[in-house]
């Protein structure tokens, strides 16, 4: 019974926006740190420029420093963000010579810009700020001290920046997600096109049509393909297989009943109760081999579309056997022949399978050695124990059968090349079903210097009866 299990272009689709959706996740996330890096540069270089024209700027007069902030730094620090923006001048003792707010410097970031260019990050009156601190030596008529030169502004114009550069890189990566899926989708639908023809190939076919496939197929495909032809040889085997065994069967059935025809006309020809009673005893003895056939046949057709473990048991091979070929030494069948057991092993040989089955096959091996021999022929059953595996065989003195022909025996309707007896040739091939249900090995020899033995290897269970 086929089940729809989700849909692949789903499950593409789904894997596709799950490793679009991480990937998207991580570019994100360098968007925005790029975002805040590029503004933090742009406004840093700003600062910087501002400071180098606030030095210009400075001025000695009777040994004492003095500035006017040039308009030029004042431009440099605005934006259109209308941010506050702070200055200050300090000598070289950390006064301030000039300064726009009441913002203290720290007097170990003064140390630290009297080393080195200085950024610092703080929060003033509620509003974050960004400060650069550099310090400059400044020469004079009558003295040459430094000076620091301090400049800052809040944040809000770097938030700004970083935002739209982050809001661009968002927007275009949006516009590629959806161009992405249109393609995505374009690509899955190019991608299956070979499935769809496959599937339109399978359809077009005729129910009867068993040849292989005729199609071009990409590497992804070609185990599939393969094994729809490999499925397509099996049923035109089996097909071939039912067609044949329906033909042996008609012409095997047709033979018996001709002869009840025939020996119910010649007892109507005659008025003679001697010739009715002869043709009585035929039509008796046909009727026996017809129903032995049809119960042949009805077996076969049985174990090849029955379930393999439907009705599997654990049961003692031994007793079975013991069981079977004392009922079959009681027939009239084999009151010509010496039927009997070996010395059977002394513990339980336990198996798991079908009795019915099970009975069925020694019923047919039985019947098929008593068949193929000639009368006084001795015909002995056994059970070997040997590591795990029961050993079911049985063993006649009869005249055997060619090599060449061993190998056919389990075909149906296969007589081993003899002509002369009543037998129909389905035994070994009901065996060879029952065996194989069972998953048992078999094989028939010759026995030396005359007779046949087929022996058939059943695991042994060990398993307890649930």
């Amino acid at each position: 019974m086929i089940e729809v299990d989700g849909s692949l272009k789903r499950r593409l689709a789904i894997w596709l926006l799950v490793t679009v959706t991480g990937l998207g996740t991580l570019l994100m996330i360098e968007a925005y740190l790029g975002a805040q890096r590029a503004a933090q540069r742009a406004y840093d270089s700003q600062l910087e420029a501002a400071v180098l024209t606030i030095v210009e700027s400075v001025q000695w007069r009777e040994g004492e420093p003095v500035l006017e902030i040039p308009a030029a730094a004042l431009q440099i620090l605005s934006t259109r963000h209308e941010e506050r923006v702070f200055y200050a001048v300090l000598d070289a003792d950390g006064k301030r010579i000039s300064a726009n707010l009441a913002l203290e410097i720290d007097p170990a970031d003064q140390r630290h810009a009297a080393r080195e260019p200085f950024w610092r990050d703080l929060t003033w009156r509620g509003e974050d700020w960004r400060l650069y601190g550099r310090e400059y030596d400044s020469a004079g008529w009558e003295t040459q001290d430094p000076v620091q030169i301090w400049v800052g502004h809040t944040m809000a114009g770097r938030r700004a920046l970083a935002g739209e550069l982050f809001e661009r890189a968002v927007t275009r990566f949006l516009a590629m997600v959806l161009l992405a899926g249109l393609l995505m989708l374009l690509a899955m639908r190019v991608a299956l096109t070979p499935m769809r023809r496959l599937r339109q190939l399978l359809r077009r076919r005729d129910a009867d049509d068993m040849g292989p496939l005729d199609a071009r197929v990409p590497e992804e495909l070609r185990e599939l393909a393969e094994t729809l032809d490999t499925l397509f040889a099996h049923q035109r085997d089996s097909r071939d297989a039912l067609l044949r065994f329906t033909a042996d069967a008609s012409h095997q059935l047709k033979t018996p009943l001709a002869g009840l025809q025939n020996a119910s006309e010649l007892a109507l020809a005659h008025d003679d109760p001697a010739a009715w009673r002869a043709a009585l005893v035929d039509v008796n003895e046909g009727a026996a081999r017809t129903s032995r056939l049809a119960s042949q046949l009805l077996s076969l057709a049985r174990l090849r579309h029955v379930g393999s473990d439907g009705d599997m048991t654990r049961l003692d091979l031994a007793a079975m056997l013991r069981e079977v070929t004392l009922d079959w030494a009681g027939r009239d069948a084999a009151r010509d022949h010496d039927l009997g057991l070996a010395e059977l092993p002394v513990g339980p040989a336990v198996i798991l399978g079908s009795p019915w089955a099970l009975r069925e096959l020694l019923g047919n091996l039985i019947d098929n050695a008593l068949s193929y021999t000639p009368a006084g022929s001795e015909i002995t059953l056994g059970i070997e124990l040997d590591a795990g595996t029961a050993t079911l065989y049985i063993e006649d003195d009869g005249p055997g059968v060619p090599a060449e022909l061993l190998e056919c025996l389990h075909h149906p309707f296969e007589r081993g090349g003899r002509q002369d007896t009543q037998g129909s040739g389905l035994g070994l091939a009901v065996v060879d079903s029952i065996a194989k249900r069972h998953g048992a090995d078999w094989h028939v020899s010759n026995l030396d210097p005359r007779g046949l033995r087929v022996a058939l290897h059943f695991t042994l269970s060990s398993r307890e009866e649930p």
